[in-house]
């Protein structure tokens, strides 16, 4: 029963919580509308998830968010320095990074934190879902590149979704 009114239950409370610190109050109101959404939204969309994501190692999901929080930072410094520079000194390019990863809720996270990062945005991800499209502001060396990503995150994300 509590199955079919809360099918995520962990989707439910992120929702209530990313409400109630969007409103940033507790009030009586706020509080009742998070509630709702909070069930109506998973409810609603349950039909159209075609695949559940099987979290493990959670030491691994805090060390990769704190590599993320990390390299946000770094990154953020880094293309403030770049783009307060001399634009000859910028080397965009969009880079193919071969997938190890299978799972679509891990490569939607690898999406997802190669976008959060500044200085890089996923651009694409090929029908069989063995390459992502990244462009990167400034690059110096692509094998590195490809190298820092996998390391970094995808090798952690393999180990919390496979």
């Amino acid at each position: 029963m509590m199955r079919h009114l809360l099918p995520a239950p962990l989707m439910s409370a992120l929702l209530l919580a990313m409400w109630l610190m969007l409103n940033g109050t507790l009030h009586i109101s706020h509080v009742a509308l998070g509630l709702a959404l909070a069930v109506v939204i998973p409810w609603l969309t349950e039909p159209m998830r075609s695949e559940r994501a099987h979290l493990r190692r959670p030491i691994a999901i805090v060390r990769l968010g704190l590599i993320v929080l990390y390299d946000i930072v770094i990154s953020n410094i880094e293309v403030a320095r770049r783009v307060l520079g001399p634009e000859s000194r910028i080397k965009s390019a969009f880079i193919w990074v071969p997938l190890e990863i299978k799972d679509s809720h891990g490569i939607a996270a690898l999406s997802g934190i190669i976008t959060m990062t500044p200085g890089t945005l996923t651009a694409d991800l090929t029908a069989d879902r063995k390459f992502l499209l990244v462009h990167c502001f400034h690059v110096e060396d692509v094998a590195a590149v490809v190298r820092g990503i996998k390391q970094r995150y995808e090798a952690p994300l393999m180990e919390i979704f496979q």
